[in-house]
């Protein structure tokens, strides 16, 4: 949090002045929206939740209040300056779901960690307010108890589609949030409008169902909360529908037809990584804890650690259909955790042998 004086100056309106600071930092889109949330987004976040729907995410449930209600979370906040940064890809995103002996790493998973790039960003912006309009602010990216999503609709920036993601009309489904929580009341831009129409290709995309419904999510059959959320091992009924997926999963928002109007991310530390567009199988599955830290330095993949990582890594194999790589998943039937030995151990029977025990 950054303290300074309340208020801006007596009839004069920020805006205009914050979002042409935003643009020249490099954000792609600001909205303003007052720091308050109708009943409709915490019922949804509420039945979510009652109906298990979050699986291992816990943290969803322990701050929901604070979640659900801005100021729950910060009684002083009267408006939100909702952030987006673009991070569209300039090829095709699930080019690497036809390379078996490869894996297929989530865009947004590519290169740098984008907590720290748009947390950086946001901070730069929230000092130039506090300096030029002296009210407090705080900033956050999605790791605090924040309904990202329905704020930047509230804001203006786009809507949640059918998959429950953010959809703008300008970057498409590739966009990163953060939020600047301001003690500034700031008037706030008209709520986008829902723009998808009669369209479903990210429902029907789906490898695993999870839509349950349009705008409803089973996170426990979703590949991102398997491979990312999920700690055990995967449920043996949706392995084979992971593919080569080892980290996130882009199929819901790779064939959002608003994504023709998206160009690719300026950013720098946002643009794919060679190493990551499709890794080889059988390299990684030879990490071990300190070549996988190495290796995912300035990754969010390093959130993860090295044996749930394997794990993904070890499906993929299992689901490849190339023989050539039992000599890569064979060893790791004795690996020291048991959800990876278990996997290695599907992973060598569906490609023809049971392996070592």
């Amino acid at each position: 949090m950054t303290r300074a004086g309340s208020g801006a100056v007596a009839g004069s309106d920020p805006r205009p002045l914050i979002r042409d600071r935003a643009l020249a930092l490099g954000f792609d889109a600001i909205g303003f929206c007052h720091a308050e949330l109708g009943p409709e987004a915490h019922q949804r976040l509420t039945e979510f939740l009652s109906a298990g729907l979050h699986g291992d995410m816990g943290w969803l449930a322990g701050r929901a209040q604070q979640r659900g209600q801005p100021r729950a979370l910060w009684q002083q906040a009267r408006s939100v300056i909702v952030l987006g940064v673009s991070y569209a890809p300039d090829d095709e995103p699930l080019a690497a779901l036809q390379q078996s002996d490869r894996g297929s790493i989530s865009v947004y998973a590519r290169n740098c960690d984008y907590h720290g790039v748009v947390k950086g960003m946001l901070k730069h912006l929230a000092q130039f307010i506090v300096s030029r309009f002296r009210p407090d602010v705080k900033v956050f990216v999605d790791t605090a108890p924040v309904m990202e999503k329905p704020l930047a609709q509230q804001a203006g920036i786009g809507w949640q589609g059918k998959h429950t993601n953010l959809v703008s009309r300008a970057q498409g489904s590739w966009l990163f949030l953060g939020e600047i929580y301001t003690t500034l009341d700031l008037a706030p831009d008209a709520p986008h409008a829902d723009h998808c129409g009669t369209c479903t290709r990210c429902l029907s995309i789906c490898p695993t169902d999870a839509f349950p419904a349009p705008y409803r999510l089973d996170a426990t059959r979703c590949i991102s909360y398997l491979t990312i959320e999920h700690r055990g091992p995967v449920p043996l009924d949706l392995r084979p529908k992971m593919g080569n997926r080892i980290y996130g999963c882009d199929d819901c928002l790779a064939v959002c037809p608003w994504n023709r109007f998206a160009r690719a991310t300026s950013h720098a530390k946002l643009r794919a990584r060679e190493d990551l567009t499709a890794p080889r199988l059988a390299e990684l599955a030879m990490l071990d804890d300190a070549s996988f830290r190495a290796k995912f330095a300035n990754s969010p993949i390093k959130r993860i650690g090295r044996d749930r990582f394997v794990r993904n890594v070890l499906i993929a194999i299992g689901n490849s259909g190339d023989a050539t790589l039992l000599a890569a998943a064979s060893p790791l039937c004795a690996d020291r955790n048991p959800v990876v030995a278990e996997a290695a151990a599907w992973a060598c029977a569906r490609l023809g042998s049971a392996g070592p025990r």
